[in-house]
């Protein structure tokens, strides 16, 4: 439509140019904020001091706070990363504008701070009193993992098993992670913990959900990173305000993205064909269904009836091949949608291999990051599956635990300020493991 605007903070499709803000987060369109005024035409304001400054300088004069709009996603060898605001660092969050306004997150510097590597993106000035290293964040993963359920598990052994499992090239493991797109919290430091998840488990293929450009580049500079093939290349990444991507350490025949027919947030279907032993077929495809966003003026766009219809689309699109995987950001409630919509002979992953588990992955309660938030318990992310020559084995969730030593303050209404433990991301992840029949 010649006439619509997209939102480049919530991704939602706005029919009307001459609107001036987005309907559902309120965040002005890329006609009005772009359009000079007598008063900004040639300056912009530092975001922490309002100091306005000529466009032509990239640091602020007075307090030396750099101009994001001169930040590159490619320049990530600074100290600390370039970030715009955040405003839907959640889409349950029951107000968009709220969110937009008085995200006021930060980090918290203690008295007896710890020091981390460069390579994690610690802001200036947080430095060791005491030379308190720690020395991985690697082995923090891999011990709060391996030790679920307060039950010690030896660490070497269980590389030993993930080592000795991987030599077996019947099994084959699938990740699917929504990583969160809230860039003001701790970014660095929570995608280098979601690499070391996957360093831990070595999926052979990842489905992500919520991936910026920044996270882009994040990723590609990791030590996984060229294990994989990626669906995405950073130029078409750099396009879009998030999105999905998926990689495979599998041989690939295509990867493939279609857009639903219908998505006011430009949601789509991504698509891996792979090749496994044998020469074997295997799709495995991924998708982030348009989520629940309540705004303006009603407060009730839940998106119900979008989301199953691109449930239905995804299913229907997929059906007709033996083995196919669909996994992903499902943003599915069963009291407001019904039973996710599968065909004779498909399951539900966690449904069938633990009946008595609820597998929420969205869960103010279990995940503390998430503790100031109302409360919010769903299991938005799902593996829905039809395999002819293969078997599901195992599914379970990772990045449960708390980054040692990290944490972050969050305003809450009223002026209370909160010290909270930052996770990798809002959501847990799915590891599904499947074997040859």
């Amino acid at each position: 439509m010649a006439s619509s605007w997209t939102c480049s903070r919530c991704t939602f499709i706005n029919t009307d140019s001459k609107t001036p803000n987005c309907q559902i987060c309120l965040s002005s369109s890329p006609i009005s904020s772009s359009l000079p005024t007598s008063s900004n035409q040639e300056k912009w304001s530092c975001k922490a001091c309002t100091f306005l400054n000529p466009y032509k300088i990239s640091n602020c004069e007075v307090c030396g706070t750099r101009n994001s709009s001169f930040s590159s996603i490619l320049s990530l060898d600074d100290e600390e990363l370039e970030l715009g605001s955040s405003a839907v660092g959640n889409v349950f969050l029951p107000l968009l504008q709220k969110c937009t306004n008085n995200n006021n997150t930060k980090r918290k510097i203690r008295d007896d701070p710890v020091e981390v590597g460069d390579d994690l993106g610690l802001s200036r000035g947080f430095k060791s009193a005491n030379k308190k290293v720690v020395d991985s964040v690697d082995d923090d993963i891999i011990d709060l993992e391996v030790s679920r359920n307060g039950k010690s598990i030896d660490k070497a052994s269980i590389t030993s098993d993930k080592a000795q499992a991987k030599m077996d090239p019947r099994t084959l493991k699938i990740l699917s992670y929504n990583v969160w797109f809230a860039e003001e919290i701790e970014l660095r430091i929570r995608m280098r913990a979601i690499g070391d998840i996957i360093q831990l488990h070595s999926p052979d293929v990842i489905c992500f959900q919520e991936v910026t450009s920044n996270i882009y580049a994040l990723f590609q500079r990791s030590k996984w990173w060229n294990s994989y093939k990626c669906s995405l290349s950073l130029e078409q990444a750099s396009t879009r305000p998030y999105f999905c991507m998926q990689l495979s350490k599998l041989p690939v025949k295509s990867f493939a993205r279609n857009p639903f027919s219908y998505s006011a947030m430009g949601r789509e279907l991504c698509i891996a064909e792979l090749s496994t032993q044998g020469n074997t077929p295997l799709l495995v495809a991924t998708s982030h269904l348009e989520s629940p966003c309540p705004g303006p003026p009603k407060w009730d766009q839940m998106y119900s009836k979008e989301r199953v219809k691109q449930a239905n689309e995804a299913v229907d699109f997929l059906k007709s091949n033996p083995n196919v995987i669909l996994c992903g950001d499902m943003n599915w409630d069963d009291k407001l949608d019904g039973e996710f919509p599968l065909p004779d002979g498909w399951i539900d992953a966690w449904s069938e291999l633990k009946p008595n588990e609820i597998g929420w992955t969205y869960d103010t309660k279990a995940n503390p990051m998430l503790s100031a938030n109302r409360k919010l318990q769903k299991r938005l992310d799902r593996f829905l599956i039809s395999l002819r020559d293969f078997k599901v084995e195992c599914i379970n969730m990772v990045g449960t635990k708390a980054i040692p030593e990290v944490t972050y303050l969050k305003q809450k209404k009223g002026g209370k300020e909160l010290e909270l433990p930052v996770l990798p991301s809002d959501h847990f992840g799915l590891l599904l493991t499947v074997s040859r029949k």
